[in-house]
């Protein structure tokens, strides 16, 4: 098991307590949710049932049924009706199991189980607390790719979940350090450079990471999963916002509409440009969008919440609108010629800058400054005849008096320094310091895809340099 060492441990912390746990796992489409849970608790598992998408009721009773005749070895007599009846079979199973060892219920896909007024979520908040919490020997799992869902109508519930989850694991996309342990263990060995490349593609998704053929550069992995008419990354796009929400016309306008613009957009710029109507529709798509981790809020240096941008996260989506969808009908050797144009280079610099905004963590402890109180922003200024424009895409403000401006560099090469480009960078702490009025020590912090050329310029305007090597 590569990474999610913390959540492990909190799967091992209820294996060993001494009451029933209610545990539930969330996370977007083929992060690895169920692989976790069937890995750690393999040996526990009494009964595992997986959702059916779009299927009604009826279908779902009958799949859940099946499984519950498998793992119990009773044939279903007959079919319950509703899932009241289906509940007081499982509990009858349920209490025939050993009372020594862990026993664990998982429910996957959870949301697909519980069709729209089936009574589905009320029959199982039922089932846990008239039995399984009053017991000693049980861990209830549920798992979901709908994150926005299962917080809604579980983890803030206000009837008969209130309260109830023992512990949430929110599982996210490999980092890029993880990503390159990942792709090691299966032997397939990259550059730190060429991880980076493919992380801004395809980001840190396990299941695309195993379509990985071991031998291919990333150009060939790039070609072969995107553009190819049996690569998974195709067609996947057609699928993953479906699969996740209702309405999902809306979340997907959303998603095409911050595509096109990598250093994001208003609120109400993203309503006018999107189409999605004001009010309801977007909000709850947008909720949905930021729970689930396919878009980031992004707060202006020195607010709150006024003049807020909201930047698409996710690196296949971004990927699938500005290459795969307008050349979804050509051949897989397009890539070769998408990779040597301008576009890419120019897209592959606000990638980049996505990328870092995802490390801030692995920024900071590069920095030295894990321990360090960190909140980051972004910071713009418009400029006009008098003044130039300023714009500052990863800021991180510390406790310990000191700002770092991150300037994030992709290149295929080491950067150096220009005399013009060291004018810049000094213009722009200047400029930043005296339009915020900030006492603290302000850093000019450059983040690269390769190294960095140490000349007298470099000496003079940078304080701190990081390598995408560093953050692994």
């Amino acid at each position: 098991m590569i990474g999610r060492s913390s959540q492990i441990k909190k799967m091992h912390v209820l294996i060993s307590q001494k009451k029933s746990s209610f545990l539930a796992v969330t996370g977007r489409r083929r992060v690895g949710k169920t692989h976790l849970v069937d890995e750690i608790y393999q040996k526990q598992l009494c009964l595992r049932v997986t959702g059916i998408q779009d299927a009604n009721m009826k279908t779902q009773i009958v799949n859940f049924a099946q499984k519950l005749a498998e793992y119990s070895n009773k044939p279903i007599i007959s079919l319950p009706q509703n899932w009241q009846e289906l509940m007081l079979l499982l509990k009858t199973y349920l209490q025939s199991l050993s009372k020594t060892k862990k026993q664990v219920i998982f429910i996957d896909e959870l949301p697909w189980v519980a069709t729209k007024r089936s009574g589905f979520i009320q029959q199982l908040a039922h089932l846990w607390n008239d039995y399984l919490s009053k017991e000693k020997n049980f861990i209830l799992v549920i798992c979901g790719s709908a994150t926005s869902w299962i917080t809604k109508r579980v983890l803030n519930d206000k009837g008969g979940f209130h309260n109830r989850v023992t512990d949430h694991i929110k599982l996210r996309p490999f980092n890029l350090a993880e990503t390159k342990e990942f792709l090691m263990s299966r032997d397939i060995r990259l550059t730190d450079q060429a991880i980076t490349e493919l992380y801004m593609v395809i980001g840190g998704i396990p299941y695309y990471l195993e379509q990985i053929k071991k031998g291919l550069s990333v150009s060939q992995i790039i070609s072969q999963l995107c553009f190819s008419d049996d690569g998974i990354l195709k067609y996947e796009y057609e699928n993953l916002y479906k699969a996740l929400f209702e309405h999902s016309e809306n979340h997907e306008a959303i998603v095409a509409t911050l595509a096109k613009h990598t250093g994001g957009l208003s609120r109400s710029d993203i309503i006018l440009k999107s189409k999605v109507e004001a009010g309801g529709p977007y909000t709850r798509a947008m909720e949905d969008l930021l729970m689930s981790g396919f878009v980031d809020e992004i707060v202006p240096f020195g607010k709150r919440k006024r003049g807020a941008t909201y930047r698409l996260m996710d690196e296949y989506s971004i990927f699938y609108h500005k290459f795969i969808f307008p050349n979804r009908k050509k051949d897989k050797d397009i890539w070769t010629t998408i990779s040597n144009s301008q576009k890419y280079r120019i897209w592959t610099g606000f990638a980049f800058e996505t990328v870092c905004h995802r490390h801030v963590n692995e920024i900071k402890n590069a920095l030295g400054i894990a321990g360090v109180f960190t909140e980051h922003y972004s910071f713009r200024m418009k400029g006009d005849k008098s003044k130039t424009g300023l714009q500052i895409d990863l800021i991180l403000d510390r406790k310990d008096d000191a700002i770092n401006l991150c300037e994030c560099k992709y290149y295929n090469d080491d950067v150096t320094i220009s005399k013009d480009y060291a004018t810049k960078l000094r213009q722009r702490r200047q400029g930043f310091i005296h339009k915020v009025g900030t006492k603290k020590s302000v850093f000019n912090t450059l983040i690269t895809s390769y190294g960095i050329t140490k000349n007298a310029y470099y000496h003079d305007v940078v304080d701190q340099h990081l390598s995408v090597s560093d953050l692994m």
